[in-house]
């Protein structure tokens, strides 16, 4: 799909198969005189039908002279806060939709008018909104459906001139971390018998070449050189190798701290000799959510150009079982030297982690952040709107937090109190992999924290929204790209 800002004179003059607008309150004098100048009874028509009150309700016109758009699609915003990029995100997608669903190849939107301090988020969002909801995953299918939804090849934004430098910069990023959240959920939905430890290794080394990244990654015998003990344990159980990734984003100047993005990358999770419960085993594809929305975010920190030097760490491997399978009982070793007694082989993730994180702090960074599908307990704590965030440094913490929110990507602090630490004790090794049942995101966390020494650090778990049923208008049930938009809206925040 091809976006491109256009200049206009008169909007209502302006020729394309389908224009659309965005219906703001009543009072706003600029959406008032287009549409007086279109067609007059469509304004009547939202206010008499509240219809700006309801996000996303749309009315489709067409215009009585012929000249101009030759249809125009009147999308509602609801009644929200306009400088919350989240609203544009949502009438891109919202936009997207309406035009694939009418059948139209091209379009032009004109997202209305922006005070100057908040356009270039506010087109960035809108853009990111189209073509995350223009993605769509059907690489596996042999046939398509006789009627097929035509494709949107171009996309016109409409630009005033007072605005063309923000419009720029922000068509461009949100291109950029759109197709990059797009890429993840792309990895994300292939099937654990294509999308093994080999495969994302393959496509993290395809990525990297394009995007000009440095790339290294290790086979079982550079892992076992590396001592990464823990993540040997938990991939003996399959055929399949392990792979650890190195990513490297080398933006900022020599010798800088790195920024450290770790992401688990467990394709496929069965839950070893704890084996899960057949119900929904198959969403365990998605288990390296984290490690896909590491390298996606590589990829957008590249074509973005962001001044840091940043390195994503993805250790991948899968959870099965076979007769060298781990065993709950077992006590295994890590690259931080800790032994581990191993209570329940469905914890996996936190073990392969522990080597990554550990890794990390070879690398000095400035700080780390851990993305991760963890655990079930933090769906419960906060369902399937907010990922849970935890981490030594408050400053950190809040970093996230905000880049969450203006990503549309939020995270919620739980504590990380010493307590929770105690749950983890054995009898017989330096730490046992769970904590019981009780807090469970925290205990996982507490696990985490025993490897990254004292560098800055802070952990998401993202179990509740990696992936779902896709509500939202530019989401798909499946596979969401969460965390990507969220990592890279963080590394933006440190050029400042």
């Amino acid at each position: 799909m091809d976006i491109v800002r256009v200049h206009y004179n008169q909007v209502v003059e302006h020729s394309t198969p389908l224009l659309i607008l965005p219906v703001y309150e009543e009072n706003d004098s600029t959406f008032s005189n287009i549409i007086n100048e279109c067609v007059p009874k469509v304004k009547k028509i939202f206010f008499e039908e509240d219809l700006t009150s309801k996000q996303g309700k749309s009315v489709l016109v067409y215009p009585r002279d012929g000249v101009g758009p030759q249809r125009i699609l009147c999308i509602g915003m609801g009644e929200n806060n306009l400088e919350d990029p989240e609203v544009f995100r949502r009438f891109g997608g919202y936009a997207v939709k309406e035009a694939k669903s009418l059948g139209v190849s091209e379009l032009a939107i004109f997202p209305g008018p922006f005070k100057a301090e908040i356009a270039e988020k506010s087109y960035q969002a809108m853009v990111e909104g189209m073509v995350l909801s223009a993605w769509h995953f059907s690489e596996m299918k042999t046939k398509v459906k006789e009627v097929q939804e035509k494709p949107l090849e171009r996309v016109e934004v409409l630009v005033s001139e007072a605005h063309n430098i923000q419009a720029e910069k922000g068509v461009r990023t949100g291109k950029i971390i759109g197709e990059a959240t797009n890429f993840a959920r792309t990895l994300q939905s292939r099937p654990g018998n294509v999308a093994t430890p080999t495969h994302l290794g393959e496509e993290a080394s395809r990525m990297a070449n394009e995007y000009g990244l440095k790339v290294t990654v290790m086979g079982p015998a550079e892992i076992r050189k590396n001592d990464m003990q823990a993540l040997l344990a938990v991939s003996q159980g399959s055929n399949e190798e392990p792979r650890f990734v190195i990513l490297e984003h080398e933006g900022g100047n020599q010798g800088e701290p790195p920024l450290v993005l770790v992401g688990k990358g467990l394709t496929f999770d069965a839950g070893g000799i704890s084996i899960k419960p057949s119900l929904g085993m198959e969403d365990m594809i998605f288990d390296m959510s984290g490690g896909a929305a590491v390298i996606a975010a590589l990829q957008g920190v590249a074509a973005l150009g962001i001044p840091k030097n940043v390195i994503g760490l993805i250790p991948c491997s899968e959870n099965l079982i076979n007769g060298k399978a781990m065993k709950p009982g077992d006590i295994i070793g890590s690259r931080e030297g800790k032994t581990i007694e191993v209570i329940n082989t469905d914890a996996e993730g936190r073990l392969i982690l522990a080597d990554a994180l550990s890794y990390a702090q070879s690398l000095n960074p400035a700080a780390i952040v851990d993305c991760a599908t963890l655990t079930g307990a933090v769906v419960v704590a906060l369902g399937h709107h907010a990922a849970a965030v935890l981490g030594n440094d408050s400053d950190l913490v809040q970093e996230l937090k905000t880049a969450g929110e203006l990503s549309g990507e939020r995270c919620w602090p739980l504590p990380l109190w010493d307590e929770y630490r105690q749950q983890l004790e054995s009898d017989v090794a330096d730490l046992s992999n769970i904590g019981g049942r009780s807090a469970g995101t925290i205990t996982a966390a507490c696990f985490l924290k025993e490897f990254v020494g004292d560098f800055k650090w802070a952990h998401l778990d993202i179990a509740g929204t990696a992936y779902g049923e896709g509500k939202l208008s530019y989401q798909k049930k499946g596979a969401l790209g969460f965390p990507t938009r969220l990592l890279i809206e963080w590394v933006r925040s440190r050029e400042e």
